[in-house]
């Protein structure tokens, strides 16, 4: 995660590199051929990152885990002199990449709670979200040409893969962006949302009222529901995201309640820092819910003196590591045992 911050931090500081012209379906990458594995950042019939563990007492146990996990992976598109272009590759340094900092920081969370599938897609560049209005059809086309490859992959996952099995979709930043559409139009009301056992939808702001039938989870074990937050620290209201007349749903990853009492570090089960292999940091953070906004404690870990971003969105997942790695496995548990 240190090479994750230091690139978030390289980009707020020297800016990030531009998509260079119009967008244009022909200079796109090529397609990804969710047929063939290589096409997958992570399949549980390959080794991959979401296979490993910062404990050995945190074993991967997607060989006997009763549910699936499909997950979307956040832009790690935005630094190199190469990301020129309007959308990523799916494949070269690009993938590794994503190996390196989102399969194995956020999706072997999961690997005790489901089978993990996560697609590589050409994810739209960062600048997508900041362009000015003379750019912006060229961002949401972007930003289509990506959700369509998400949602290809995720047709192809039901057809060959999950053969009726309980489901979680879980994402972070923009991989929330598509996943909020891709819940939407798959689970929102369908037949499809009787195995939705819940929803990660984090980084992103969700509002409460954007699903039609699917409710924000305010209990630990609620399934059929979503869950969602972005963090920062404690005391520090953005003025780009605050706005509590949006009626933002945020859940609490320690608590995991819709609730806006502080639950103090104590409770924190623990987080995975700058080192993946260096395990967890039990009782690092406290968290609680202001006004539409997560709030954390500054966490203390070697070299946090020189950590002053308020920003902790790069932490989403890393910080509560263990807790919604827990939480994951036991909405299933609850899952299975309701049905």
């Amino acid at each position: 995660m240190l090479r994750y911050f230091s690139l978030l931090i390289l980009l707020t500081a020297c800016g990030a590199g531009k998509p260079e012209g119009t967008f244009s379906t022909a200079a796109a990458p090529a397609a990804p051929n969710y047929a063939e594995a290589r096409y997958w950042a992570a399949l549980p019939t390959k080794t991959d990152m979401a296979d490993r563990s910062p404990a050995d007492s945190l074993p991967d146990r997607q060989a006997t885990a009763a549910a699936d996990v499909f997950y979307v992976y956040p832009t790690l598109y935005f630094s190199d002199r190469k990301d020129t272009g309007w959308n990523a590759p799916v494949e070269g340094d690009f993938t590794e990449r994503v190996q390196e900092q989102a399969i194995l920081n956020h999706a072997s969370i999961f690997n005790a709670a489901g089978r993990v599938y996560a697609p590589y897609y050409r994810q739209a560049h960062i600048q997508s979200y900041y362009v000015k209005d003379d750019r912006k059809a060229d961002a949401r086309a972007a930003f289509a040409l990506a959700y369509a490859d998400v949602k290809e992959a995720f047709q192809y996952y039901l057809e060959h893969y999950n053969d009726g099995r309980p489901i979680i979709i879980a994402s972070h930043s923009q991989g929330t962006t598509h996943c909020k559409e891709l819940v939407r139009e798959f689970f929102d009301g369908t037949p499809l949302q009787a195995q939705l056992v819940a929803a990660y939808l984090v980084g992103i702001e969700v509002t409460h009222d954007y699903f039609a039938a699917l409710p924000v989870c305010d209990t630990p074990d609620q399934t059929g529901c979503f869950v969602s937050w972005r963090t920062w620290r404690k005391g520090y209201l953005p003025e780009r995201f605050y706005d509590p007349a949006r009626n933002t749903a945020v859940v609490n990853p320690i608590s995991w309640t819709t609730g806006d009492a502080w639950v103090p570090r104590e409770q924190h089960d623990g987080a995975v820092l700058y080192n993946y292999d260096k395990g967890i940091y039990p009782q690092l953070v406290g968290a609680g819910i202001h006004e539409g906004v997560l709030w954390a404690d500054k966490p203390k870990f070697f070299g946090s003196i020189f950590f002053t971003r308020k920003n902790y969105h790069i932490a989403d997942y890393n910080l509560f590591w263990l807790d919604v790695r827990r939480n994951a496995a036991n909405r299933v548990a609850a899952f299975s045992a309701d049905r």
